[in-house]
């Protein structure tokens, strides 16, 4: 049996079973309008991008529905939509500034399926290079994110900005 090793999860684990209460830090964020502190990097009519604040590579991000939807058989077709087109728009951005050679694109579906937030669908896209899976998480229990997540979301942001033609 292949075991995947993650050990810089155990931070997100740790606050998670710390800060164990009913609020989702989706909704929080993007009713507290400070985009920056909760790193969404673009809004649309009813979904928006952020970076995940425990990656596992650089340039991780979510594309997440305004709403508080668990059941991903419950979103409308204009959610949908929406979501497909902004899974489009943050693939063309990180092409765009990360050139990556490749994207791992999912959504967890409930908690068993590995969902640290069950009741609110979001999809992950994490930009792939060959390579990027090293030695140090094997031998140091460490992973490598090499850019600060306050830079990655000022690259990204402009990124995003740039891309849509908004200010």
């Amino acid at each position: 049996m292949k075991k995947i090793w993650a050990p810089w999860r155990m931070e997100y684990i740790l606050k998670a079973i710390e800060e164990k209460d009913d609020s989702c830090f989706f909704c929080t964020g993007i009713e507290e309008k400070n985009d920056r502190k909760n790193l969404i990097l673009y809004r649309s009519s009813l979904a928006f991008v952020m970076l995940n604040r425990f990656p596992y590579n650089n340039g991780h991000l979510m594309v997440v529905p305004y709403r508080h939807n668990g059941d991903f058989l419950k979103l409308s077709r204009y959610e949908k939509a929406d979501l497909s087109d902004l899974l489009q728009l943050s693939v063309q951005v990180l092409i765009d500034l990360m050139q990556p050679e490749g994207f791992n694109i999912g959504m967890n579906l409930g908690r068993v399926a590995g969902a640290g937030v069950a009741d609110h669908l979001h999809y992950h896209i994490v930009p792939r290079w060959d390579g990027d899976t090293n030695f140090m998480p094997v031998i140091s229990d460490t992973k490598v994110i090499s850019e600060a997540l306050e830079a990655s979301y000022d690259k990204l942001h402009s990124a995003f900005l740039q891309r849509t033609g908004e200010k």
